[in-house]
């Protein structure tokens, strides 16, 4: 059975437009808690959200639809994706609920669940939720029905999480961390965490208004953040995106670290520790420099779909803790079961303090391969995978490339578009080879 609503990351899409409305979103919740009731006699859920306009519809269509199933709920108002995932598990809650649509502009929103332990939720629970969507409402009686109520304090206990995510005796007293919320989830948590360990705080992008997230700020769009740390004279700069959960960070000279350098910085610095890396997860898209360093560390390196949802699964069937993507994606499963920009930002702080180098000192030695990245929009009719004169020139652009560059060719899952990606030491080189495969592509 495939799925007709879930995505890789739960349901998204423009609000007001299905499957993002208030009717559907009230017989989702429904639906899941139905599902949750085969198993539990009088669930709870926990509801956050970030600060989309249309997060206030959402939160009470949810709440509804959870209610007449006969699951309480307990609303958490905006905070970060991640502590939903954590107060889920803390709060010894059934299920986590999380209304937001991550990096995109504010006409979207989503919704996605944790588990009972935090983690994301197998396919099958999706169907399942799925075949319940299927099935006429059956409404519990009067006195059945679930009750609502706030968590106040959930801010304060995300951030003390945040906080123990690292060693007691972290100070950031003497540094100043301009810190671009995104306009989002964090933009109330995020300045807290690095002020109550001591930084002088500088808050970009930590004014919401309901239609201004993502707009020009946090990891999507850091150009504010390396002006605010050029302007301010800052040490650092700490980017989130909406949901906080992937981040961007700048040095004192507003040079930008992406998330496959802060990656590679995490796992040698636990190597500089003696705590053992026995591998890390990266995804497709992933810079072959970093790939190269961690192996002459002798680090092994896998490579996964693109998407966290996939570096978790790899993470998982390895016993693995550190993977990640380039957009700021950073899993570390010994803090947490999700990915958490805060709690990310936070291991290469400690890393930069507790050894006194900075992240490019820490980072000697990577230099990123230039990436060349062209779409090739395909005729309806166009199969790619058939494409001869596209596989020889393929084979000979990795035979001339060798150990110094790589080629990814993938379909876009959205649009009928072919990307087309060229990886090498030298950038003149990559937009060559790059511009040879596009025209294979374009002459099947």
């Amino acid at each position: 059975m495939t799925r007709q609503y879930f995505g890789t990351d739960g349901i998204r899409g423009t609000v007001g437009q299905p499957p993002i409305t208030p009717d559907f979103v009230l017989r989702l919740a429904h639906a899941v808690g139905r599902v949750l009731r085969r198993a539990e006699v009088h669930p709870t859920v926990l509801i956050g959200k970030d600060t989309r306009i249309s997060g206030y519809m959402l939160e009470s269509a949810l709440e509804s639809g959870f209610n007449s199933a006969g699951v309480d709920v307990v609303l958490l108002g905006p905070v970060p994706t991640p502590a939903v995932a954590y107060l889920t598990r803390a709060q010894r809650a059934s299920l986590g609920v999380v209304i937001s649509a991550s990096h995109n502009p504010f006409a979207d929103n989503g919704i996605k669940f944790f588990s009972a332990l935090g983690t994301k939720l197998p396919d099958e629970w999706e169907l399942a939720v799925e075949a319940a969507l299927a099935e006429d409402p059956v409404w519990v009686d009067a006195a059945s029905l679930g009750k609502a109520r706030r968590l106040d304090d959930a801010a304060g206990r995300y951030i003390e999480f945040c906080k123990s995510t690292c060693s007691h005796n972290l100070s950031l007293k003497g540094l100043k961390i301009v810190v671009d919320g995104a306009h989002g989830a964090a933009y109330h948590i995020a300045p807290d965490v690095f002020h109550e360990l001591g930084a002088e705080v500088v808050r970009v992008g930590c004014a919401p208004d309901g239609l201004n997230i993502n707009q020009g700020v946090g990891a999507t769009h850091p150009q504010a953040m390396v002006d605010a740390v050029r302007a301010h004279k800052a040490d650092y700069g700490v980017a989130l995106d909406g949901d906080a959960d992937r981040l961007q960070m700048v040095d004192s000279t507003g040079r930008l670290f992406n998330g496959d350098e802060l990656l590679y910085l995490i796992a040698s610095d636990r190597m500089a520790r003696d705590i053992d890396v026995p591998g890390v997860v990266g995804t497709l898209m992933t810079n072959k420099a970093v790939e190269l360093a961690l192996q002459r560390k002798g680090v092994a390196f896998v490579r996964a779909k693109v998407g966290d949802r996939y570096v978790l699964e790899e993470l998982e069937r390895r016993g693995w803790v550190l993977g990640g993507e380039g957009s700021g994606h950073i899993l570390v499963l010994d803090r947490h079961t999700t990915g958490d920009g805060l709690v990310s930002a936070l291991q290469v702080l400690h890393a930069c303090v507790d050894s006194g180098q900075s992240m490019a000192s820490l980072l000697e030695g990577v230099t990123l391969f230039p990436q060349v990245l062209i779409n090739v929009r395909l005729r309806p009719d166009q199969d790619w995978k058939t494409n001869q004169r596209l596989a020889k020139e393929t084979q000979a652009v990795e035979a001339e490339l060798g150990e110094d560059g790589r080629v990814l060719i993938r379909a876009s899952g959205t649009e009928p578009l072919l990307r087309v990606m060229v990886e090498a030491r030298d950038a003149t080189q990559a937009r060559a080879c790059a511009e040879r495969l596009v025209e294979a592509a374009k002459g099947d």
